[in-house]
């Protein structure tokens, strides 16, 4: 970890058990923390075999209208559901990071989509309304990922982004693998933004009226 994140430590780790989206259970490493440079509580969740070489990791952030409402303006519902179920099988973590909206917060995001029902894309409503298109910033999942003693690792996403600010920080990323694209009616101008203005690695199929 490089000396311009200070560094955190594991605060508590309880059993959680969880019932994954093919009807299979599992039982979680909830972990929490301390000393996280934005004073928010993220959490990361062990799953699967301990001690896999180099750990499946997932930084999901935080989506309450997707991971918790089922909400299909957007993929994060099935992306997170895709991640348990994967890192359950190979091994891993899945930090759960509270950046809801890409950061701007849940009724800033809830703000943007009414600008998106009015033709804006998902990045030009964020910074019509006066924020940054993207305002994540990955530094607390370097700092949980040290305390958790991972210094290399398989990194779980389409997001370019968290990649580079990983590598930036000193975390060794042995490979990217994608998700899965999950593509609705719904979401389809939301995963064309991600693509096209985000660069994400999402090749989108051509959906059929």
């Amino acid at each position: 970890m490089t000396t311009q994140v200070p560094r955190a430590h594991v605060r508590a780790e309880v059993a959680l058990p969880l019932a994954l989206d093919d009807g299979s259970t599992t039982v979680a490493r909830m972990v929490s923390f301390h000393g996280l440079v934005d004073g928010r509580e993220h959490v990361a969740l062990g799953l699967g075999p301990a001690g896999s070489h180099p750990p499946l990791v997932r930084l999901h952030s935080e989506c309450l209208t997707g991971d918790a409402f089922g909400s299909r303006r957007c993929d994060c519902g099935p992306q997170l559901a895709e991640s348990l179920l994967r890192i359950t099988a190979e091994g891993g973590w899945l930090l759960y990071l509270r950046q809801e909206g890409r950061g701007i917060g849940l009724y800033n995001k809830l703000d943007a989509y009414v600008l998106q029902d009015l033709g804006l894309d998902t990045y030009d409503a964020n910074t019509a309304l006066g924020h940054g298109a993207d305002e994540r910033d990955y530094t607390v999942a370097v700092q949980m990922l040290d305390a958790l003693g991972v210094r290399s690792l398989a990194l779980l996403g389409n997001n370019p982004d968290k990649a580079d600010q990983l590598v930036a920080a000193g975390v060794e990323v042995v490979r990217r693998v994608p998700t899965g694209v999950h593509l609705t009616e719904d979401n389809a101008r939301y995963l064309a933004a991600k693509a096209g203005r985000g660069a994400h690695a999402l090749a989108l199929p051509v959906l059929e009226t």
